[in-house]
């Protein structure tokens, strides 16, 4: 490797990885329309709490379980310009919902915006890795903080756009995706370009493969799989139920009510952008335990204070919540390194389905018993993450990958 090469190598990326980051807050921000049309669609098609976790099953499980699948096919065979088309489906997705007659053509709809998500994760987690140099921690972070503030914005377009202009609201977000599809489309250009220039420094590498037999890795995989599936379902139980507990408990109106699911989301990118740099210094395991568990307590609160309290520990719980949501993903890209695509998709997708899942039920066992109750039982899913003191430590994280590949070598001179 030449001087020049290893130093961009080892440099940020900053304007590819800024505007990575901005794709991902137009990818997210079309996926958040969906939530954020809960409470008009539940009016004006009268649905169920069930039906709208079903919706929200949908949402996650076609734009999270495939991504895994989608991010081999990306480790194998790279192909940038999937992103904007991505994007473009992400535009029918929007019309269909503007104009969905019924129920089932909500459903529909739902399936292609998901789709369309899902293709741009795992190569969108990879040109955020490519860029990183050696700040792994803060270029997830600034990626991740993208997709955060697209999440964010959900509360604001029931109050300022689904609220006065109904379902035909949707329609103006085919212009996020047109631009969506622009900026997509000239990241995609910088990345077949490094991926045409990586692909020749690669010749003579021994293959990753066998880092992923590793017992060792395969089990600290499933205990972020695990931690990341309490996390989403915490923090979709706080997303899609919570408003709801606050028009019913405290008699809020819609637009009131989602001001203080916007201040959770909108905590959540300033835990985002903190995480990932914190990981950088005082490591990842311990970043992730501070925020699975640090966030517990405050968790336990919140169906017990009145609106004054409320707001202030929804802050907290959106800075510590979010701020492991970077660091689990480049936690398990350094364990297998060899394999962006699908470990990130394994992260940011079939952990997010399975909480999608657990979604649905929450939703059915609300309709059984009552709103209040499920609040108060999803308040102790934070506890779970004490299965992250059972992960390796950061020091032997590194080792193992290492490890593995000396026996790769060993075994390639025999």
């Amino acid at each position: 490797m030449s001087t020049d090469q290893a130093e961009k190598a080892t440099s940020t990326v900053y304007p590819i990885l800024i505007a990575i980051s901005i794709a991902h807050l137009l990818n997210d921000a079309l996926q958040a329309v969906i939530p954020a049309s809960y409470p008009i669609l539940r009016e004006s098609l009268h649905l169920s709490y069930t039906q709208l976790g079903v919706i929200t099953f949908i949402l996650y499980f076609s734009s999270s379980v495939i991504q895994p699948f989608i991010g081999a096919f990306a480790d194998a065979r790279p192909t940038p310009y999937i992103l904007p088309a991505g994007m473009a489906l992400a535009l029918l997705g929007m019309l269909g919902l503007a104009f969905a007659p019924g129920y089932i053509t909500v459903l529909l709809s739902v399936i292609i915006v998901g789709i369309a998500s899902a293709v741009f994760h795992p190569e969108g987690a990879r040109i955020a890795y490519l860029t990183s140099g050696t700040r792994r921690g803060l270029a997830q972070s600034i990626f991740q903080v993208g997709g955060n503030a697209g999440s964010a914005m959900a509360p604001l377009m029931t109050a300022f756009i689904f609220y006065p202009f109904g379902q035909l609201g949707a329609v103006w977000f085919t212009l996020v995706a047109a631009l969506g599809i622009a900026l997509q489309g000239w990241v995609a250009g910088w990345y077949r370009d490094r991926m045409q220039q990586a692909r020749s420094a690669k010749k003579g590498n021994v293959s990753e493969e066998e880092k992923l037999l590793h017992k060792t890795v395969i089990g600290a995989i499933v205990i972020i799989i695990m931690i990341s599936f309490a996390r989403s379902l915490f923090g979709s139980s706080v997303g899609t139920y919570f408003v709801f507990y606050l028009m019913e408990h405290f008699h809020m109106s819609i637009p009131e009510a989602q001001m203080y699911i916007f201040a959770y989301a909108g905590a959540g990118i300033v835990g985002t952008f903190l995480g990932g740099p914190l990981s950088d210094r005082i490591g990842r395991k311990n970043v992730m335990l501070l925020s699975v568990l640090g966030d517990a307590p405050f968790a336990m609160l919140l169906p017990h204070v009145d609106p004054m309290w409320i707001f202030p520990l929804l802050i907290v719980l959106g800075v510590i919540t979010h701020s492991s949501f970077s660091v689990t993903v480049v936690y398990v890209q350094e364990l297998v390194p060899g394999k962006v695509g699908m470990v990130s998709g394994l992260i940011t997708g079939l952990a997010f389905g399975m909480g999608a899942i657990g979604t649905v039920v929450v939703g059915a066992l609300i309709d059984l018993t009552s709103l209040t109750t499920i609040i108060v039982a999803c308040s102790f899913m934070p506890l779970f993450g004490a299965i992250g003191f059972l992960l390796p430590s950061d020091r032997k994280k590194r080792i193992v990958p290492q490890s593995i590949q000396g026996k790769a070598e060993g075994a390639a001179k025999s």
